[in-house]
C-alpha cells in the first residue's frame, strides 16, 4: 500500500480510538457528598447549598467548602497539602487528605466505570 493509505487508515483509526474513549473522560456532577474522619461519617451535603466546615481530628485539621456546586479542601494541616491542590471539584475521584485521615466521597453522580457488551 502507498504511505497516504497508511496515514489515512492511521488517522481514521485515532479519530475512532478518540471519539470512543469521550464518555471515560467526562465527568458527571454529583449531588450530594460525604464527609469522613478517620472512617467515621461526618456529614452529607447538598452540594447546591453553599457552607463550610472545620473537620478536626488527632491528626490534623482541615477546613472544607461548598461554593457553587463544588466542594474543596481549603485549608489544612497536613505537611503535603495535595487535599488542597485538587481544588473545586464536582464530581469524580474522591477527594483525600491521607495524612489528616480525611475522605470527600461524591454521591448521585453515574456509577458507570465501563461497559462490556
Amino acid at each position: 500500500m502507498k504511505t497516504r493509505t497508511w496515514i489515512f487508515l492511521l488517522a481514521l483509526l485515532l479519530a475512532v480510538c478518540a471519539a470512543l474513549s469521550l464518555p471515560l473522560f467526562s465527568q458527571q456532577a454529583a449531588e450530594r457528598a460525604e464527609i469522613w474522619s478517620d472512617g467515621v461519617l461526618l456529614a452529607t451535603w447538598d452540594l447546591a447549598v453553599d457552607q463550610e466546615m472545620t473537620v478536626k481530628s488527632p491528626y490534623g485539621e482541615n477546613v472544607v467548602t461548598v461554593s457553587h456546586g463544588k466542594i474543596a479542601v481549603t485549608q489544612a494541616t497536613c505537611p503535603d497539602h495535595y487535599c488542597m491542590a485538587r481544588g473545586f471539584c464536582a464530581g469524580g475521584a474522591e477527594i483525600v487528605c491521607l495524612p489528616n485521615r480525611l475522605v470527600i466521597r461524591f454521591l448521585g453522580e453515574s456509577d458507570v466505570d465501563v461497559a462490556i457488551g
